[in-house]
């Protein structure tokens, strides 16, 4: 199950759990559109690897599975 983490790993913008905004790896590092598109080039810094949209939790899936409240933030 995915962590469905808090912030963009770059600028520490919100992304909370129904964010479209939200972009991820296959190691789940997220990011925000604007930096996943524009700074990252669709690329994660981390790992390498391709950085897609984050699929949401729908419904009582949320309430029963929280998001991750654990902000992660990228040293530059």
């Amino acid at each position: 199950m995915l962590e469905l983490r808090p912030n963009c790993e770059c600028c520490d913008k919100d992304l909370n759990a129904e964010s479209h905004d939200a972009m991820i790896c296959s190691f789940e590092c997220t990011f925000c559109k604007t930096c996943a598109e524009t700074d990252l080039k669709l690329t994660c810094p981390n790992c390498k690897g391709e950085l897609t949209k984050r699929p949401t939790r729908a419904g009582g899936a949320l309430q029963k599975y929280p998001a991750s409240t654990k902000r992660i933030l990228r040293k530059n």
